[in-house]
């Protein structure tokens, strides 16, 4: 879009689209992670640690932008 000179708010538009699929996917990600390792017990950590695991990695998505 930029090579094509489009408007930069139509591209501004583009990139929050991407932003909010990817937020989007990530999320389903941690859902799974909540579920299969956390709940599940598949992960080999103590509830503790994987409940800090979770929550930095939350942090981090969070503190986007």
């Amino acid at each position: 879009m930029v090579e094509e000179d489009r408007y930069c708010i139509d591209i501004v538009t583009q990139i929050s689209a991407v932003q909010a699929a990817l937020d989007k996917v990530a999320l389903g990600l941690l859902d799974d992670h909540a579920g299969h390792c956390i709940i599940g017990g598949a992960a080999d950590q103590a509830p503790e640690e994987l409940k800090d695991e979770l929550m930095s990695a939350v942090g981090r998505l969070m503190r986007r932008g």
